[in-house]
């Protein structure tokens, strides 16, 4: 059991996007039972009371689209290549308490190296590791075309995230396998790079057929589909096969839009990356021609974004955390900021995106994402107004709270000290082709 506490004075942002107000939420055995006046009246003497003036009480951030297993590869080379299955799981366990550490109380990992997302959530819930709550995928499902990988990705078999399924007897079996083992989601890269294809995204991998064999079978188990689909047919396609979450989803046209207004399937964006390799990418020694790329995408889909936001269609935050681009710990809020400044929703519009909308990751089996009775007590309390200023979230100084089901993460013990490990990185020989040119200084 936890204990009894009573956040008091604090301004709160329940999540259900009504206006933030003064009052006091009470939290009993890691669940929210009672607000306002009601709160005050049941708390009691036998109570720890917690003083948030000046400060918002919020619900935890939930992070749509982490992966936890990948420990922030500078490419794909390395992730393939340099990871060795013991070392990722136990640096997963120690990236799980940066985002923790955030103010992220929930993630979606999606897709993972190995097994690492159903080995990491079942220590996490049974004590043996800190992090925050995790619905998770195994490994991705791809044709032989390749995902974003291109021809990194083999034939056949499984490299990295990926698990190649050639027919429709593979598809079966392989979901078969992974709800087997224990997943939450399975995934399903529906695009990928191709080389000397020109087009706005990416190209569709799958055919609707295939599509329908993963939803069928994992619908069967009980088990919900996510897509990453990066082109405006595959958006399209995976709505109507009856994906339950797209992620992604840019390049959308008049009829993929149509398709995720009529389904109503949920979209994260997870445009978080490409905005940070657009307005940094040059700071990490990224290609200056995937600046423009990525402009172009993140200022081609907003228009489409909004107006599936408009149709209803629910928006996650996701922030792809997990890159050289997106360490842990550090942009999880941001995707709020560009649903902001892009899609022009409103900044309580967007943190509702972060944190109610976040409860579909676990399909109805959690009560996350609000500040409301029999919620589980997942909650932040922040040091100023959010919604005057969205960065305050990934202000680490400004986070003066975090409690998971009802439990207080101690903020104030610093994360162990982490040092190299031979190996784990790629150590490239150069970062540019040394020519004569170059070394004369010619250019």
């Amino acid at each position: 059991m936890t204990e009894k506490i009573l956040i008091e004075n604090g301004m709160v942002i329940d999540g259900s996007g009504d206006d933030p107000e003064v009052r006091s939420v009470l939290i009993e055995d890691g669940v929210i039972t009672a607000l306002g006046q009601d709160a005050d009246t049941k708390a009691g003497n036998a109570v720890r009371r917690v003083d948030a003036s000046g400060k918002t009480v919020m619900p935890g951030l939930i992070d749509a689209h982490c992966h936890i297993s990948f420990d922030e590869p500078s490419s794909n080379d390395e992730l393939f290549f340099h990871r060795r299955e013991g070392l990722a799981a136990i640096t997963a366990a120690y990236n799980a308490r940066k985002v923790l550490l955030a103010g992220v109380t929930s993630i979606l990992d999606a897709d993972c190296i190995f097994n690492v997302g159903p080995d990491l959530r079942d220590a996490i819930e049974g004590g043996l590791a800190e992090g925050p709550r995790m619905a998770v995928g195994g490994n991705a499902l791809l044709t032989s075309v390749g995902g974003a990988a291109g021809t990194l990705i083999p034939d056949e078999g499984r490299r990295g995230y990926a698990r190649i399924v050639r027919s429709r007897d593979e598809i079966v079996a392989e979901v078969r396998r992974q709800i087997k083992h224990g997943v939450d989601w399975i995934k399903v890269h529906v695009t990928g790079l191709v080389p000397r294809r020109r087009m706005k995204g990416e190209l569709t991998v799958w055919t609707m057929d295939e599509l329908r064999a993963v939803t069928d079978t994992a619908h069967d188990l009980g088990i919900p589909v996510v897509g990453h689909c990066r082109s405006a047919e595959s958006t399209r396609d995976a709505a109507r096969a009856g994906f339950d979450l797209i992620l992604h989803a840019t390049f959308m046209d008049e009829e993929a839009l149509e398709a995720v207004a009529e389904t109503g399937c949920p979209i994260a964006p997870t445009l978080t990356f490409q905005a940070n390799l657009m307005d940094w990418g040059d700071k990490v020694g990224a290609d200056p021609a995937l600046k423009d790329i990525f402009r172009r995408e993140i200022e081609g889909s907003a228009e489409t974004l909004r107006r599936a936001y408009d149709a209803g269609v629910p928006l996650l935050c996701g922030s792809e955390s997990g890159f050289a681009l997106t360490p842990y710990g550090d942009w999880h809020w941001r995707e709020m900021e560009v649903f902001h400044k892009y899609l022009g929703l409103s900044p309580m519009q967007a943190i509702c995106c972060a944190t109610a909308e976040g409860e579909r990751i676990f399909s109805g089996e959690k009560k996350v994402g609000r500040l409301a009775p029999d919620y589980l007590a997942d909650v932040i309390v922040v040091d100023g107004d959010p919604l005057k200023n969205l960065a305050i979230l990934g202000d680490r100084s400004k986070l003066a709270h975090v409690f998971l089901g009802g439990r207080e993460v101690d903020l104030s013990r610093p994360q162990p000290m982490r040092r190299p490990i031979s190996g784990w990185r790629l150590s490239p020989f150069a970062h540019r082709i040394l020519t004569h040119e170059v070394a004369a200084g010619k250019e």
